[in-house]
């Protein structure tokens, strides 16, 4: 109980201290793409290149309906990449901040939360692609995209557990970032992202076993004109409370050791 009341408060100092982490995100990427022009829209054209290749591979490979297809893959590789980038950088959480945890006495959890703003500004420039993809081909059924928006929480508070998990693990570990980068590149091919599932027929338990193709659901499917199933709204929540539960005993455990790794 000690361990999730250091965690607790930490969490809490750290959400107090959101000018502190929002603003070091910003700096982050005004300095990656410093004299760019068209700055994180960069990674915006890279996104909808990629979206137009793969979905006219892929569609016509598959034999898909282009109105169904790419809608379907634009919202699904845009959701993906968030939750994988902040997983994939959360492990580098505490190791890139190393400097200012042994220095300065902050809460350890804003480091992530970093990671996290950073990437959903991200997010919000690739979200342009689906935009423009839904223009195309229309809005299915205006009344679900509401939804759209807990969804997109219920997938940041996911992706934000398993970072604040890796992160400390990492700054132990400091093999594990690769090992969660090459997990990650798997979890992308068993997810519905580039194909439906009901396209694997009698292996459709892939997909029925894989917490994460509920997680991508919870956001594509309110905007592709589908109400989400409260299976799938339990599944993402049962995942948040429990992820964060144990998140926050491990957190809180090794709390003080994070300066020592580092």
């Amino acid at each position: 109980m000690s361990a999730l009341r250091t965690a607790t408060t930490d969490l809490a100092a750290s959400l107090k201290s959101w000018r502190l982490w929002s603003l070091l995100g910003w700096i982050e990427i005004r300095q990656r793409y410093a004299r760019s022009k068209l700055g994180p829209f960069w990674l915006t054209i890279s996104m909808g290149v990629v979206i137009a290749a793969i979905g006219v591979v892929y569609g016509g490979l598959f034999g898909q309906d282009m109105a169904t297809y790419l809608p379907m893959l634009s919202i699904g590789l845009v959701a993906w990449t968030l939750f994988s980038t902040i997983v994939n950088e959360g492990c580098n959480a505490y190791i890139a901040s190393g400097n200012y945890i042994r220095q300065v006495q902050t809460p350890r959890l804003i480091y992530v939360l970093q990671v996290m703003w950073r990437n959903f500004i991200i997010f919000l420039h690739n979200i342009l692609i689906v935009v423009l993809v839904l223009a195309i081909y229309g809005i299915r059924n205006w009344a679900t995209l509401p939804l759209f928006l807990p969804g997109v929480a219920i997938l940041i508070l996911n992706a934000l557990w398993m970072a604040t998990t890796v992160s400390l693990l990492s700054a132990r570990f400091r093999d594990l970032p690769q090992i969660v980068m090459a997990l990650m590149q798997v979890l992308f091919y068993v997810t519905p992202i580039l194909f439906h599932g009901s396209m694997l027929k009698k292996h459709a338990w892939i997909v029925t076993f894989n917490p994460l193709a509920y997680l991508i659901d919870l956001v594509r499917q309110p905007l592709t004109g589908e109400i989400p199933a409260l299976l799938t709204w339990a599944v993402g929540i049962g995942m948040a409370v429990l992820g964060w539960s144990f998140a926050l005993a491990l957190t809180g455990r090794y709390h003080k050791r994070i300066p020592y790794w580092l």
